[in-house]
């Protein structure tokens, strides 16, 4: 298939959106101007169930609508359409908006980006110890853009709110001084838009250098939905095949860090056969997935969606709770749902899907899972616990928090048992305050601050 893509421009020639109201199109013309919109023709023809188009989840996913804003945002902005205002004064408005929906949250921008001999790096970002996040230049896009995505401001042409890099000498120079880091994470956007000709710049160059320490190699990608063919009959498909061979056969893990939302997504022939060539590679294939309203908000796919991953040899990996970013409004549940959702979806699966873990918040401090709810000295509380943090001493601690029904993040929890904070805040504080200016934290610090930057 000859992959075409479709975007604010020229999103009307879809043939199967005829059938929508000239409303729901100005729609879509609206929001566009705000979120990051482009799909292609695999996902058009392929995932989307045009009979019920406005209820299916991967229209959802791809097409944005007027729910994903805030009614005043889109009512200036449909007002500014509506007067055909021109393109600067839009993007303008459009600025401002991209402003109060919080573009990097958890202190991506100002706490995850190392500095190197005085140079930030800011291709990097290094928030837990073992494990550093590469952006490689072309890889800063992807097949489609999902409309819950929280890197939303990858795609919207503001270079300061980018994490970008192409030096991968860069990279190399830091894997080989922080002997700690054993995982390399290449992600985007999108690096399986790259062409294998740039994938493999940047992987050869890792393993011509030859960092003992470094024991394997991520790649995150969405294109096993939006766009498997890059596994199957892209061009250049057999050689990234043959890129990931030669990673494997270097004695390091590879691991495909896929993200699947919904089971339609791993329903298709194409499918099947990518994901079959990427295992023969001796790669393998883990699937992680936020939890989103209105597009798989329901136990019963979510057991699905883990079932059909193991029966193609795909390893559950995390439910996720949506970062507090973008249209995250419109897609989050409260935490208590999350987690009733999880409970029950983990009972209907066998012990092989039991490798998921979540609900997880990835937020500032670290990863915290939601393990359950209990009541403990009369008092009913979450159960919390890191799975991983930024200073590790902390991950496996469990602590408790008062149950709310309203709280959707980990800032809406307050400690339970009246304490005043949670046993991690005071030390993550001090943390904010020695990177206000990007300085990097001693991970062997003295007085146990111990905490990537």
């Amino acid at each position: 298939m000859k992959y075409l893509t479709y975007n604010e421009f020229n999103f009307r020639k879809i043939s199967q959106l005829q059938k929508a109201s000239e409303a729901k199109k100005f729609e879509i013309d609206v929001v566009s101007k705000v979120q990051p919109f482009k799909t292609n023709n695999y996902v058009v023809n392929e995932l989307i169930d045009w009979e019920d188009f406005e209820n299916d989840p991967i229209f959802i996913m791809n097409f944005p609508n007027k729910h994903m804003l805030s009614r005043s945002h889109f009512d200036i902005l449909a007002g500014m359409l509506r007067k055909n205002s021109d393109r600067k004064s839009i993007r303008g408005l459009a600025e401002k908006i991209w402003e109060d929906l919080n573009p990097h949250p958890a202190g991506q921008m100002n706490l995850n980006i190392p500095v190197m001999d005085g140079v930030k790096l800011s291709g990097l970002q290094h928030k837990y110890e073992e494990t550093v996040l590469f952006f490689p230049t072309q890889g800063q896009t992807c097949h489609a853009y999902c409309t819950f995505c929280f890197r939303w401001p990858q795609f919207i042409g503001i270079s300061q709110l980018k994490f970008v890099m192409k030096e991968s000498m860069l990279l190399i120079k830091y894997l080989r001084k922080n002997k700690h880091i054993t995982d390399l994470l290449i992600t985007g956007g999108d690096p399986m838009v790259m062409t294998a000709r740039h994938l493999a710049e940047y992987i050869n160059a890792v393993l011509d250098a030859d960092i003992s320490h470094l024991k394997t190699i991520r790649i995150g990608t969405k294109s096993l939905s939006y766009w498997p063919y890059r596994f199957v009959s892209d061009p250049d498909s057999k050689d990234v095949l043959r890129l990931f061979e030669k990673v494997v056969k270097s004695g390091r893990h590879l691991a495909i860090m896929a993200n699947f939302n919904h089971p339609v997504e791993l329903s298709t022939d194409i499918v099947h056969k990518a994901i079959k060539n990427i295992r023969q590679t001796g790669a393998t294939i883990r699937s992680q997935s936020p939890l989103l309203n209105h597009i798989n908000a329901n136990d019963n796919i979510w057991a699905k969606l883990w079932k059909d991953q193991v029966s193609l040899g795909i390893i559950p990996y995390y439910m996720f709770i949506p970062r507090d970013t973008g249209a995250r409004s419109y897609f989050a549940l409260p935490l208590y749902e999350a987690w009733q959702i999880f409970r029950k979806a983990f009972s209907h699966i066998s012990g092989l899907c039991r490798t998921v873990r979540g609900p997880v918040m990835s937020c500032g401090p670290g990863k915290i899972h939601i393990s359950g709810v209990s009541e403990i000295k009369n008092e009913k509380v979450f159960v919390l616990n890191f799975l991983q943090s930024r200073n590790p001493k902390w991950t496996g601690r469990p602590f408790f928090a008062g149950y709310d029904e309203q709280a959707y993040w980990l800032d809406e929890l307050t400690p339970a048992f009246g304490q005043k904070e949670f046993f991690f805040e005071n030390q993550y504080r001090r943390f904010i305050e020695e990177n206000l200016n990007l300085q990097q934290i001693n991970m062997d610090d003295p007085d146990g601050l111990s905490m990537c930057s």
